[in-house]
């Protein structure tokens, strides 16, 4: 009979799947776009034989070779990676996928563990493996490769973390910790091959710090505190200056390549969907798209293209709708 080994922290997690089942399916659905959706059941995965507890090891063997198996959170808390010694090969599951920058704060998912992530690394590098074979991508070869592909995630996820931290401790709120962070990014970790933003980014990660430090309350702003809806809001900005004023004020941000406030200065129209100027609303949805469409193709991670498409698709639907309405 096949053995299974997991942390016990599986056994939660697992749970969660099961009770967030249909939850799970839809976000998945609009992170990879074309997921099947005869995918794998969280109804249907195997229960470990064998549990691993707290941070203990375990080692076992396999004919004449031995194998050791380590516990560190990283991409969640039950991450368990392997070591081949009579090889000399790393086996660390999640915690490394090549080349894309690490999967922290992926926007649909639970928190990730920065930190201890970069801990998790710290120990694989004292292995001094001659062979990386990631979770996702290619093996990595050879000693000095090895230490490479190891090294500066450790690094990239200690700067990210205490770069947050230092901003918190100024007494600062998420806005102005998320910009500054974008401003001092080292131009070595943007070009480094094992860093591309293929999947993961380093935007992302931001949010996942701040989030494992800080509450929800993040602008500092009481009127934050219990919103008003923003449909609500946008119906109040049109009481005090018509739709065409905000959709060539739009045209205009987009002629000066400002994609991002031209986004929000649409959405005050298209938010408020009870409009009765349906040529200006078609004209905001389309500007909107367009927008959308050149955002994604400027976009590395693959989340992020994925998060764009389904705005695309949400708008192409929409324009559909008022030219049926038009004709």
């Amino acid at each position: 009979m096949p053995q299974v080994i997991a942390h016990e922290n599986i056994l939660y997690r697992f749970e969660k799947y099961r009770e967030l089942d249909r939850y799970h399916s839809w976000i998945n659905s609009q992170q990879f776009g074309n997921i099947p959706k005869d995918g794998v059941s969280a109804h249907d995965t195997l229960n470990p034989t064998i549990i691993i507890h707290g941070n203990n090891n375990f080692e076992f063997e396999l004919g004449n070779y031995s194998f050791e198996l380590y516990h560190d959170k990283g991409e969640t808390d039950d991450c368990l990676w392997m070591f081949f010694p009579e090889k000399e090969v790393l086996f660390p599951g999640e915690l490394v996928s090549n080349p894309t920058f690490p999967n922290i704060g992926n926007p649909f998912k639970v928190q990730r563990y920065p930190k201890q992530w970069a801990i998790a690394m710290e120990k694989m590098i004292e292995k001094d493996a001659e062979y990386l074979a990631p979770g996702h991508g290619p093996l990595i070869e050879g000693k000095t490769d090895v230490r490479e592909a190891l090294s500066i995630r450790l690094e990239v996820m200690h700067f990210l973390y205490d770069e947050v931290v230092k901003r918190l401790n100024e007494g600062k709120w998420f806005e102005e910790i998320y910009h500054e962070m974008l401003d001092i990014y080292p131009e070595k970790f943007k070009k480094y091959k094992y860093l591309t933003p293929s999947y993961g980014c380093y935007r992302f990660a931001i949010h996942a710090v701040y989030r494992l430090l800080n509450g929800w309350y993040a602008t500092g702003n009481p009127t934050d505190l219990f919103p008003a809806k923003f449909k609500e809001l946008a119906e109040e900005f049109l009481k005090i200056n018509h739709e065409e004023k905000y959709l060539s004020h739009a045209e205009n941000l987009f002629k000066q390549g400002k994609l991002q406030l031209a986004l929000h200065i649409l959405d005050v129209i298209i938010k408020e969907s009870s409009s009765n100027n349906n040529n200006t609303l078609l004209e905001a949805c389309s500007l909107k798209s367009r927008i959308l469409n050149l955002k994604e193709k400027e976009e590395t991670s693959f989340i992020a293209k994925n998060i764009l498409r389904n705005g695309i698709r949400e708008m192409k639907t929409k324009i559909e709708e008022l030219k049926t309405l038009k004709n």
